[in-house]
C-alpha cells in the first residue's frame, strides 16, 4: 500500500474519535453483504456527524486518495466497489432528525434505512411514498445517489421527486448546506440536483429534506392474468381512469418468472393457474376504503367483461396483499438459474414486447438451454431483464450477453438504467443513452466538484486521463 495512503489513514485516527478507522479484520467484516462487489477495502472510516465527514474529505483531498462512499450496500452496479481504496461509511449517520406531518417534510440524516424511516412517519398518520426491494437495508443517502425508483413512480415518481432539500460535503471538505423544506422554491439553481443521481462522485450526501405525504386510508390490491402484451398498456390506462388517480402500482410479472417465485423451494403459492403469459399485481391507495374497494372491483369486473384481462383475484385482508408482493419481491429466486447476469432496463411501452423477443432470440442463438426471467414497472417504462443458465460467468460470456441485451436496447432508443446507476458495470454504455454532448457537461461538472478525481473514482464516468474506450 502507498505511503500515501498509510500517512492518510495515521491522519485520519489522529483527527477522528476512537472506533472511527476500521483496518484489516474490522474493514474485511464491513465490506460482507453487499449485493454486488465490493472489493477489499484498505479501511472503512464511520463518521458520526457531518464536521467529520468534512475532516475526511479535507484530509483526502489534500493528500490525493480516493474516497469511496458507501449506504447499505444495495447497489447493484458495482457503484459501491473500493478495492485497495478507503470507505467513508455512513451507517453511524441515520437518526431521523425531524418529522413535520404539517409541513409534510421529514429530516434525516443519510445513513437512515428506508425501512425505518417509513415506518416512523407512518405512525404519525404520514407516508414516504419510496418502496422497493431493499427497503431493509437501503439508506436514505444511497436512494438519493441513485436516484432510486421502486414499486410507486407511477404514482408519486422517482426519489428526485421526494427530495426538497439536502446538504452534501464537496471534495475538498466544503459543506454545501441546501435544507430547503419548501415545495416551491425557485431561487436560482437548484444545486441539490446536482448530487441527486450521481453516485457519490459530485459530492457526499449527509442529510436531506424529504417531501412526505398523506398516509393512505385505503389500500387495494389485485393480482390479474393477461392473455397479450397489446393488453397490457390498455389494462394500464384504463386503471388510471377508473380507479380517478389513485393507482399506485402496476407490476408486471412474465410467465416465466411467475413459476420460478410459485414453485420451490421459493416459499410463494400460486394465485392465480399457469398458463397466461403475462401476470400484473395491481395496487390502488385512496382515501375511502369502501368507497374505493367498490371502485377497484368496479374497474377489474369491466377490464374483464372487455377482455383486458382473462382473470383476477383481489386480496381480501392485509395477509393476502402480502402474498401478492411477496411474489413480486421474490427476485432472490433468479439465482436458481445460476450464472445469471442482471439488467436494469428502460424503454417505451410500445417496443416491449419486440424487445424481449429479439433478447430471447438472440440468446436462444448462443444459448438454447439459456433462461430469461422478466418482470418489472411497465407502468413506468423500466424492466428488470435476468438471463441465466448459461455455460459460465466470464467477462467474455457477459460482453456477449451485454451485446444481445444492450444491442436491441440501443436501437430502440432505450436506456441501460432506469433506477439502478450506472457504477462500473454500466460505464462503457453511457453514451449508448446520452448524447456526447451530455457527457461532456457530466466531465465538466467533475472537473469542477472534484479537480483531484477522489469521489469514488472510476464510477459513472472513466477517469480524467483515461483512454479506456466505450462500448462500440
Amino acid at each position: 500500500m502507498a505511503a500515501s495512503t498509510d500517512d492518510l489513514i495515521a491522519k485520519l485516527k489522529a483527527a477522528l474519535p476512537v472506533g472511527s478507522v476500521l483496518e484489516g479484520a474490522e474493514a474485511a467484516e464491513k465490506a460482507q453483504g453487499g449485493w454486488s462487489r465490493l472489493g477489499s477495502p484498505r479501511a472503512v472510516l464511520r463518521p458520526a456527524s457531518t464536521e467529520e465527514v468534512s475532516k475526511i474529505l479535507k484530509l483526502a483531498h489534500a493528500a490525493g486518495e480516493p474516497i469511496v462512499p458507501w449506504g447499505g450496500k444495495t447497489g447493484l452496479v458495482e457503484g459501491a466497489e473500493a478495492e485497495g481504496h478507503i470507505v467513508l461509511s455512513l451507517d453511524r449517520m441515520n437518526r431521523i432528525e425531524e418529522i413535520d406531518v404539517a409541513g409534510g417534510t421529514a429530516t434525516v440524516q443519510a445513513g437512515c434505512i428506508l425501512q425505518a424511516l417509513c415506518e416512523a412517519v407512518e405512525t404519525q398518520g404520514a407516508l414516504f411514498p419510496l418502496d422497493l426491494g431493499a427497503r431493509g437495508s437501503a439508506t436514505i443517502g444511497g436512494n438519493i445517489s441513485t436516484n432510486a425508483g421502486g414499486n410507486r413512480v407511477i404514482r408519486y415518481g422517482m426519489m428526485r421527486d421526494m427530495v426538497l432539500g439536502l446538504e452534501a460535503v464537496l471534495a475538498d471538505g466544503t459543506v454545501i448546506s441546501s435544507l430547503n423544506h419548501l415545495i416551491k422554491n425557485n431561487a436560482g439553481y437548484d444545486l441539490k440536483q446536482l448530487f441527486i443521481g450521481s453516485e457519490g462522485t459530485l459530492g457526499i450526501v449527509t442529510r436531506a429534506v424529504l417531501r412526505l405525504r398523506s398516509k393512505p386510508l385505503s389500500q387495494d390490491t389485485g393480482f390479474v392474468a393477461v392473455e397479450s402484451f397489446e393488453q397490457l398498456p390498455k389494462f394500464l390506462r384504463h386503471m388510471e381512469r377508473a380507479l380517478g388517480g389513485t393507482l399506485s402500482a402496476f407490476e408486471v410479472l412474465w410467465e416465466d418468472f411467475y413459476k420460478l417465485v410459485t414453485t420451490e423451494p421459493a416459499k410463494g403459492k400460486t394465485l392465480l393457474d399457469y398458463g397466461h403469459p403475462y401476470y400484473v399485481l395491481v395496487e390502488s391507495m385512496g382515501g375511502d376504503q369502501e368507497e374505493d374497494s367498490a371502485r377497484f372491483e368496479k374497474a377489474l369486473m369491466a377490464a374483464l367483461e372487455d377482455g383486458q384481462v382473462s382473470d383476477a383475484v383481489i386480496a381480501k385482508n392485509q395477509a393476502e396483499r402480502n402474498q401478492m408482493w411477496a411474489l413480486r419481491d421474490d427476485v432472490g429466486q433468479v439465482a436458481r438459474n445460476r450464472p445469471i447476469f442482471t439488467f436494469d432496463v428502460s424503454l417505451k411501452i410500445a417496443d416491449m414486447q419486440s424487445y424481449i423477443a429479439e433478447v430471447r432470440e438472440g440468446l436462444a442463438a448462443k444459448w438454447p438451454a439459456h433462461s430469461l426471467m422478466v418482470f418489472g414497472h411497465l407502468g413506468d417504462g423500466n424492466l428488470h431483464v435476468i438471463p441465466g443458465s448459461v455455460p459460465e460467468h466470464t467477462p467474455a460470456i457477459r460482453k456477449e450477453v451485454e451485446a444481445i441485451v444492450y444491442g436491441a436496447l440501443r436501437k430502440r432508443g432505450g436506456s441501460v438504467s432506469a433506477e439502478h446507476g450506472i457504477g462500473l458495470e454500466k460505464r462503457p454504455y453511457l453514451g449508448w443513452s446520452r448524447s456526447p454532448e451530455e457527457v461532456a457537461l457530466m466531465r465538466t461538472l467533475k472537473a469542477a466538484l472534484d479537480p483531484k478525481g477522489i469521489l469514488n473514482p472510476g464510477k459513472v464516468l472513466e477517469p480524467a486521463g483515461s483512454h479506456a474506450k466505450a462500448a462500440e
